[in-house]
């Protein structure tokens, strides 16, 4: 289950990536940084660390969920709360991300969509 979502999301986040690159340059990203607050440009993490980082911590979380489970299921843990908890919240971290991604995805529609 994790496998195929994470592959979903990492071939969305190499879109977001790409649209992303075509729209600036570096030099734009470092100007952007520096007005916005950042004292090192460098420091500044980019979109795709920032959703790679994100997508990972899901990723993390989905797959504790199911060891705890698993644990469970074959007689190593008899914490079934713990982990039908941990099973809940790492489906709660999934949906948030794929909001999230839902709404990077519609700004993005909206941006290609301005008048030049």
């Amino acid at each position: 289950m994790s496998n195929g979502f994470a592959s979903l999301i990492q071939a969305d986040l190499a879109s977001l990536t790409n649209a992303a690159q075509n729209l600036g340059n570096h030099s734009q990203n470092i100007a952007a940084a520096a007005q916005f607050g950042s004292q090192d440009p460098q420091a500044a993490s980019s979109f795709a660390q920032t959703m790679q980082g994100a997508i990972d911590k899901v990723n993390l979380q989905d797959v504790e969920a199911g060891q705890k489970m698993a644990d469970v299921d074959s007689g190593k843990s008899d914490d079934l709360v713990g982990a039908m908890l941990s099973s809940q919240e790492a489906g709660l971290s999934f949906s948030m991300l794929m909001q999230v991604r839902n709404k990077v995805m519609g700004g993005l529609d909206e941006i290609i969509k301005l008048p030049l």
